[in-house]
């Protein structure tokens, strides 16, 4: 109890100093005051947990201390005392959100008791302010890593919606990081104290999800043996997303159209309309434009979605940024590994990653990295303990791992051309802009080109 700090407030120094030195029996750090201005002073130097305050003090009441308190300090739990309690008073305290109200004269096991609970519910508040603190630490925007203009244009996006109630639709390649977005957008968002819920479309088979959605009723179909909310309800004040909507039947599409045009739900087996509060985040990895012209995906709810949309770009077209998140799954993943010293990844390795398409891209990188740690033995990631699908795709390590004797003429076109051909890639086929990114001019670049038979590839 040594770090439990109690202030007590009274105008009678009788009554501190009793209470002060019986908390302090008890095992409680207590101080005491005997003004409001004083209790003002003693909170601005110290950190208490609890604040025990009679109600009239000659330069103020303690109903304005439980208001500054409140507004300056949420986190201190406050206990009102009074020679002279009212009902009315009591609630106007509670209201104010004191943790309790007690009269004079102050009984021994009363206050104990009442002590004890206050700081319990100090602790809960200080446990969910740690909780919401590392919420933000792991779902903040700086956890979106990128330094390409497309992540940058990502991330002002990101910025412009988290604080309203639009409709945003995700889109990009699988393990782009679409959950991720989804979840910085909830924690900057008015919303983040209440519900972020979830719900992968995909994996769910076509006869639960809207059940799951919308939730049901006892009996509406076999094996509803009992009343279930659905996760619309769930996520009531907060945000609902909904991966891989693309998979969505037409009859679950129609209801999620209401849902989104008018805030109303009906649970599978009922008649009763549910108003809900949501904000909703749908994300694809499909086009849903061509989708529409397929006739597979509904025109009007394809509008009504596509309200603000951020496409996340796969990670092949973000060269620059996988030394960036390499170095961010490597710190994290040895961190994990207590044995082991792994300082950096090496030069060749870092160019194999660099080379590599990353067809299951940012979740591939991580899942790439972490095998590293792994099977490293060394201080660094080499290029041994990448994975074989990385170094037969990567044009540096084969002539480097083959026993076929060639020139270093031969030896050194093979990089350059993989260099060229990736810069290609990432500015889909732009020789002007290929150009300046290499940094060559746009006759030399076209020369090149042709030589290695790019020409034909583009």
């Amino acid at each position: 109890m040594a770090n439990e700090h109690i202030l007590i407030v009274d105008d009678d120094a009788i009554i501190v100093d009793s209470l002060k030195e019986f908390l302090q029996l008890e095992g409680y750090d207590a101080d005491g005051v005997e003004d409001f201005d004083g209790a003002l002073t003693a909170l601005e130097k110290r950190a208490y947990q609890l604040v025990i305050t009679d109600v009239n003090m000659p330069d103020g009441d303690g109903f304005e201390l439980l208001r500054v308190i409140k507004q300056r300090y949420p986190e201190v739990v406050v206990i009102m005392i009074t020679g002279y309690g009212t009902i009315e008073s009591a609630v106007e305290a509670i209201k104010l959100g004191a943790y309790d109200y007690l009269t004079k004269p102050i009984i021994d096991d009363e206050i104990r008791l009442v002590v004890k609970r206050a700081l319990q519910q100090q602790s809960l508040i200080r446990e969910n302010q740690t909780l919401r603190d590392q919420l933000d630490m792991r779902y903040g925007l700086d956890n979106i890593i990128g330094h390409d203009y497309k992540m940058l244009r990502v991330f002002d996006l990101v910025e412009s919606v988290a604080s309203s109630n639009s409709t945003v639709l995700l889109t990009g390649e699988s393990g782009t990081g679409k959950s991720l977005v989804a979840r910085v957008m909830h924690h900057r968002s008015g919303r983040a104290s209440k519900p972020f819920v979830e719900v992968s479309c995909g994996a769910l088979p076509e006869t639960l999800l809207e059940s799951e959605l919308f939730g049901h009723v006892k009996g509406s179909f076999t094996g509803a043996i009992s009343d279930k909310k659905g996760r619309f309800v769930a996520a009531d004040g907060g945000t609902i997303f909904l991966d891989e909507i693309s998979s969505a039947t037409p009859g679950l599409q129609v209801k999620l159209l209401r849902v989104l045009q008018e805030r109303q739900l009906e649970a599978v087996g009922s008649n009763e309309t549910i108003n809900v509060d949501v904000r909703v985040v749908l994300a694809t990895n499909r086009d849903l434009k061509a989708a529409v012209e397929r006739n597979e995906f509904r025109e009007d709810l394809y509008y009504r979605i596509n309200v603000v949309a951020i496409d996340l770009p796969p990670l092949r077209e973000r060269l620059g940024d996988i030394p960036l998140l390499a170095e961010h799954f490597l710190k994290k993943y040895v961190s994990q590994q207590s044995t082991k010293q792994i300082t950096n990844i090496s030069e060749w390795a870092l160019k194999a990653l660099q080379r590599y398409p990353w067809p299951g891209n940012v979740r591939e990188l991580e899942n790439v990295v972490e095998r590293a740690v792994v099977l490293s033995k060394g201080p660094l990631i080499e290029m041994e303990d990448l994975p074989p699908s990385i170094l037969e795709q990567d044009d540096v390590a084969q002539p480097l791992q083959s026993r076929q004797p060639m020139s270093l003429k031969e030896a050194l076109e093979v990089p350059e051309r993989a260099v060229i051909r990736q810069a290609l890639i990432a500015s889909n086929w732009n020789r002007q802009q290929t150009a300046e990114m290499l940094k060559i001019n746009r006759t030399t670049l076209y020369k090149k080109i042709r030589y290695y038979g790019l020409d034909k590839e583009g």
